[in-house]
């Protein structure tokens, strides 16, 4: 889940044409006592995902969301090499602390980098490479994580703790990550813990091996991929809370009418992606919407989901977003939009 966020462009969906005031509903974390708003604020774009974000920007833009209702917001050491989170902590200052809902994440210490090239760029972040990640699951390197978020963060605890990316540490995050985060969990050091991944297999056997309040799961439950379904049927079983990020699938499902120079998982789609895409993006418009508007709304019909967490770099995709999951969707569209995507993936 590197870059788990939705990057907004210019074809990020317009505000509905009779904009009311956004009301997002709240839903339960696990068994917690936590409750997050249906839309998530992703904090990777002002990490300067791609490009810079001015800092006027980056807290106008926190501003909106918080403006517009937004109570759950996700961030991550390795988003910007700490940027994210000493953005996203600034600009929280002052916010009732027990209205927000705040999650970050485990499994990258940010240390010095003994050979700096000027740029993070190669790990898709435009800020100087001053830092570099160190991938550390071990017991004592999510303490010490999270101990290093809380300073740049400037807050005294986490709410949702997340183990960023295990694909190739299962194991030691079984033995170590998962068990110190519960640790932690007691301490009343983080409110709920899980993980954060684009893949749904390691999960699955996350949540029916350890103790897990949350997941995190970017792209694989989503309008045009639902290859992540067995794992959100468990969490239901279990009582396991999911958070679905990347709902646009880096940007297939971004615009009105995809165009052949959109991407899908960060790569040129398959044409038979494509087609389908172009029938949602009809189906849409035949019930008087746009495709965006189904994207953001569709992981939230699974009971499992508490929030679509989407990347935001600009107070008007924060308006646009927040207006767009406060505004229902016919129901007679997600039989149709199942028929158009079966067998595609």
């Amino acid at each position: 889940m590197t870059e788990q966020q939705q990057v907004p462009t210019a074809t990020t969906p317009a505000t509905p044409t009779t904009p009311t005031t956004p009301v997002l509903e709240r839903r339960r974390v696990g068994r917690t006592d936590l409750e997050v708003t249906t839309m998530g604020f992703g904090a990777a774009s002002i990490g300067n995902l791609y490009r810079k974000v001015e800092d006027d920007t980056a807290r106008a833009t926190v501003d909106a969301a918080w403006e517009a209702g937004v109570r759950y917001f996700d961030t991550a050491p390795h988003y910007g090499l700490g940027l994210s989170e000493h953005r996203l902590g600034q600009a929280l200052v002052g916010r009732p602390r027990d209205e927000l809902v705040l999650s970050t994440k485990v499994g990258r210490l940010l240390v010095p980098n003994e050979h700096p090239v000027g740029d993070d760029l190669a790990d898709g972040f435009d800020t100087p490479d001053d830092l570099t990640r160190l991938l550390d699951y071990s017991a004592s390197g999510v303490r010490r994580s999270i101990e290093e978020s809380l300073a740049r963060l400037g807050l005294d605890r986490i709410d949702i703790a997340l183990v960023h990316d295990p694909d190739d540490h299962v194991e030691q995050v079984l033995a170590e990550a998962l068990p110190e985060l519960v640790r932690l969990r007691a301490e009343g050091v983080v409110g709920a813990i899980g993980v954060g991944m684009n893949q749904w297999q390691a999960p699955l056997r996350f949540v029916r091996e350890s103790d897990l309040d949350v997941v995190m799961l970017a792209g694989r439950w989503t309008l045009l991929d639902r290859t992540g379904e067995p794992l959100l049927a468990e969490c239901e079983r279990r009582g396991v809370s999911v958070l679905a990020a990347a709902p646009f699938n880096s940007g297939l499902l971004s615009r009105s009418a995809p165009g052949g120079d959109t991407h899908f998982d960060y790569e040129a789609p398959d044409p038979r992606l494509l087609a389908a895409a172009r029938e949602l993006a009809d189906l849409a418009r035949d019930h008087g919407t746009v495709l965006p508007h189904l994207a953001l709304i569709f992981p939230l019909q699974h009971p499992a989901v508490a929030a679509v967490v989407t990347g935001q770099s600009r107070p008007g995709h924060v308006r646009s977003a927040a207006q767009w999951l406060s505004t229902p969707v016919p129901e007679a569209v997600w039989p149709e939009a199942a028929k158009i995507v079966e067998g595609v993936l």
